[in-house]
């Protein structure tokens, strides 16, 4: 078992998901900034928040990425100023569209996935969800942002 307590597990996982923020970024055509070399916030191996430069404000963040044992996604600075909020963010819409998929539905706003197995990916997504949600309202694991 990997112990990402150790310094170069955790690096070797960080880079891999940095690297993952920026194909998914370029898949989903997001014209970008830099990608922050460390993310925002992290718990290895679970999630990554990434800062994304913004290209219209250079020096600014403009987009948030997560990434990790869970889909990657992105959510603008304009609705989220900080990792947690971010997260919250995304968790928020994650719990939303899964709702939408349990019911074969597409979310009329927001997409994840190819809709193939969309009933079959929900509860996962819910889990995530709410996994995301729960650290974002637990003040003790953001003490040190």
């Amino acid at each position: 078992m990997i112990d990402y307590d150790e310094p170069e597990f955790e690096a070797q996982w960080l880079a891999e998901r940095r690297d993952e923020v920026a194909n998914y970024l370029n898949l989903e055509g997001i014209v970008h900034g830099t990608i922050g070399e460390m993310p925002a916030w992290h718990i290895a191996p679970y999630v990554s928040i990434w800062a994304i430069e913004s290209l219209k404000t250079p020096n600014s963040v403009g987009w948030w990425a997560i990434s990790g044992d869970l889909p990657n996604d992105y959510v603008s600075a304009n609705n989220a100023k900080t990792p947690r909020e971010a997260m919250h963010a995304i968790a928020s819409l994650w719990k939303e569209a899964s709702q939408y998929m349990a019911r074969g539905e597409r979310h009329p706003s927001f997409v994840i996935g190819s809709g193939e197995s969309d009933e079959e990916l929900a509860p996962m997504l819910a889990s995530r969800a709410e996994m995301l949600l729960d650290w974002s309202s637990n003040p003790e694991i953001w003490e040190e942002i």
